[in-house]
């Protein structure tokens, strides 16, 4: 199978075009390198993989690269984390609904060709924002108020997009939603103002990387963000990358939402505990709370027995295996300057 992916720089797109060839699929990255810059990677000059410098905005671009594509992941976004929410409020819309509209648009065109078979739109555990219950099942996004910031909005109109090519168009979609991805190959963006706490710059926009470089460069006491009793289900983005390539070709996972989560769930202080433990063993762990910012979801709990069900996945990778593969490649990019 010749699959597409969009946004194919991301650090989760890393993951997923690395498991697609694995699994023998030719793959077509596309990403305009706006966000991180050109990044090395372990299947550059791998033989069945491709990658294309462009906008996807651009939808003849984007038809041209599709045409014999069976496939299309549309994982293109701009996207950080909650400094991002508030700095980039208006261009996380606009820009986003540029990208998905022009994704859909060639989707569209391609499956009217009959060569496209479906495609798998990378939603966000924030269209579930406003949830008030827990865990949040697929389908309750509809049922609770939306999401308060523009990019969860913005989220759940992707899915609303998937809907409308569906119902007008007869394209099949399936919706993936991770709920907070964790692993290597996030970088400092390359736009977006430096955001300090403390005295140490936020590098990146997912929380355990940057508690363990804060950590890494000394800060003590540590800064948190909040109170630290934010709840979050920290995924391995491989695990992510597993359930995506398997809903490709599963029947069932044809026109609906799933969601990709570890079923483990942590507050954030006591992830910080962990992290400090590994690295400052000897050391008696202090932190600050600092000002949380205004769309800091303080629960985040979804359920995964729709992705058991359906395509019989669990996502089973734990926090320290995931720590293991995370803490040195921070600290390498530490000793690099890289962040």
């Amino acid at each position: 199978m010749k699959i597409l992916v969009t946004g194919s720089s991301g650090f989760i797109a890393g993951y997923i075009i690395e498991e697609l060839l694995k699994h023998g699929h030719k793959v077509i990255g596309i990403d305009n390198l706006k966000k991180y810059g050109k990044i090395r990677k372990s299947y550059d000059v791998h033989k069945n993989f491709k990658f294309v410098k462009g906008d996807v905005k651009n939808c003849e671009f984007l038809k041209k690269h599709l045409s014999d594509c069976d496939h299309l992941i549309a994982g293109a976004a701009m996207i950080g984390g909650i400094p991002y929410f508030h700095e980039f409020a208006y261009d996380l819309i606009s820009e986003n609904e540029k990208i998905i509209a022009s994704t859909f648009d060639a989707a569209i065109h391609s499956f009217k060709k009959k060569k496209l078979k479906k495609i798998t739109v990378i939603s966000s555990s924030m269209v579930f924002e406003s949830a008030k219950r827990f865990p949040t099942k697929e389908g309750d996004e509809r049922n609770i108020p939306p999401p308060k910031s523009t990019y969860g909005f913005q989220k759940l109109s992707c899915e609303y997009f998937a809907q409308g090519a569906y119902e007008q168009y007869k394209l099949p979609f399936t919706i993936i939603r991770p709920f907070n991805a964790v692993g290597i190959g996030e970088s400092k963006t390359m736009y977006g103002k430096d955001v300090l706490s403390g005295n140490i710059k936020l590098a990146m926009s997912h929380v355990v990387p940057d508690l363990v470089q804060k950590i890494l460069k000394g800060q003590n006491p540590l800064r948190i963000l909040g109170s630290g009793k934010q709840i979050r289900n920290y995924t391995y983005a491989g695990d992510i990358a597993e359930a995506i390539r398997m809903s490709l070709t599963q029947v069932k996972a044809k026109n609906t939402s799933i969601n990709i989560s570890t079923d483990y769930k942590i507050s954030v202080l006591e992830l910080a505990k962990k992290i400090w433990k590994i690295l400052n063993p000897d050391k008696k762990f202090k932190y600050i709370s600092e000002k949380p910012y205004k769309y800091d979801v303080q629960r985040r709990i979804p359920s995964v027995n729709k992705a058991k069900k359906i395509l019989n996945f669990s996502a089973d990778t734990s926090l320290e295996s995931i720590l293991e593969e995370v803490i040195p490649w921070v600290k390498q990019m530490v000793k690099e300057k890289k962040i």
